[in-house]
């Protein structure tokens, strides 16, 4: 393992980077000469000064405060950049990054649009730096274990299909206050993308490549924003019907709504030849500690005393891949990844590429409901098909 140091700079200073932060001190505490947070960046200065506070508690040395990238870029040699910038700046701030020769980890959705993720890979690859996707559901212990009884353990045979199904009702409260996240050309779409973007990841890493999609998304509940003094829609959807079929011949069904009175359900099954993985939780994050396999013979097990049994087939060597000094909580997982990466001139476990991948199965879900046909995710990857993206594309210039 190289001694090399990393000077790191955290690119955003919003919700989701606290649990970031949390995740590098986690890494500090074991080990404090692996990295040093150099420089804060958030377009509000007052946020950025937040994080340089509590960072400065944390490892005893305060980062630099800025509130424009190319400001950080001119002034401080970095490593690496965490981003975790609102959706439509994701690809300003990571391309200006590898350009001045930085390696970037970047939030979910990795690109606003697929265009815009296809321009991060390009200038990662020109760069010669890597550009991660900030992906941590797929590194924690449950779907571990899940991709190795899928993939390996096969207790319950080969999969054949699985269902993933939400039902509520959110009584719509009118107006609420705008955020960047309500509107398509900022946000990029609504939760099909957003918390769906775990989702797509994580079926990719427990089964594979989805090859075509059909769907249906809508809005039945008319939603409102409040932006300055103007009253205007909410875009985003509250309700999508989704078949996803995999190149395995794997079939899914995921369907999700709000906007569903009288009756609530999660339902979250993954069948296979042999038996069925039952999930607990919700549609977007699993599976969770509370699932368990329910065999033909009606014997059920739990999937953390598989957990057990997969640590087991582990070497020391792969534990201390997956789970580095034995850290199992996920944001903790990501950032070690990307340090490592950095560290040791490696390609990071989740690439740009693999972020562009879930992300077109999210995209084909848009562009089918927007054509009304069954559409291919490496068409929409190829950018053969973009209806539904264009004017996203067309507000940023891609």
């Amino acid at each position: 393992m190289s001694d090399k140091r990393v000077r790191l700079a955290l690119i955003g200073c919003g919700g989701i980077t606290r649990a970031h932060l949390n995740g590098y001190r986690r890494i500090k505490e074991k080990e404090p000469d692996k990295f040093d947070l150099v420089a804060c960046c958030d377009t509000v200065r007052e946020n950025a000064e937040q994080f340089a506070t509590d960072i400065e508690a944390m490892q005893g040395m305060k980062p630099r405060v800025y509130t424009d990238v190319e400001e950080l870029l001119k002034h401080e040699q970095l490593d690496g950049a965490d981003i975790t910038t609102p959706h439509h700046i994701h690809h300003t701030a990571a391309i200006a990054c590898l350009e001045a020769g930085v390696n970037v980890m970047i939030e979910k959705p990795i690109g606003v649009t697929v265009k815009a993720t296809k321009a991060i890979i390009a200038a990662a690859q020109k760069s010669g730096k890597f550009a991660a996707t900030a992906e941590q559901i797929r590194r924690g212990p449950m779907q571990r274990t899940a991709h190795w009884l899928f993939n390996e353990n096969k207790l319950i045979g080969e999969p054949r299909l699985f269902f993933a199904q939400h039902a509520s009702w959110s009584r719509p409260h009118q107006p609420t206050p705008w955020h960047w996240r309500v509107e398509k050309h900022f946000g990029g779409g609504g939760m099909v993308m957003d918390s769906g973007a775990h989702f797509c990841d994580t079926i990719r890493y427990l089964f594979g490549d989805v090859d075509t999609v059909y769907a249906r998304v809508e809005q039945l509940e008319k939603r409102q924003i409040k932006k300055d003094d103007a009253i205007i829609p909410d875009s985003r959807e509250d309700t999508w019907v989704a078949t996803l079929n995999f190149k395995s011949g794997l079939i899914g069904l995921w369907s999700y709504s709000t906007s569903l009175p009288g009756h609530h359900f999660t339902h979250v099954v993954y069948y296979g030849t042999q038996g069925a993985l039952v999930d607990s939780g919700d549609v977007f994050h699993g599976p969770f500690a509370g699932a368990y396999l329910r065999l033909p013979n009606g014997r059920t097990r739990r999937l953390t005393e598989l957990h057990d049994e997969f640590l087991e087939t582990l070497s020391e060597e792969q534990k201390r891949r997956l789970f580095p000094h034995g850290f199992t909580e996920q944001f903790t997982l990501e950032c070690y990844d990307f340090l490592d990466a950095i560290q040791n001139d490696r390609p990071p476990e989740v690439s740009a590429e693999d972020g562009l991948k879930a992300k077109a199965i999210a995209e084909a879900i848009y562009e089918s409901a927007y054509l009304n046909q069954v559409v291919s995710v490496q068409d929409v990857i190829d950018g053969k098909v973009e209806n539904y993206q264009r004017d996203v594309n067309e507000r940023w210039g891609l």
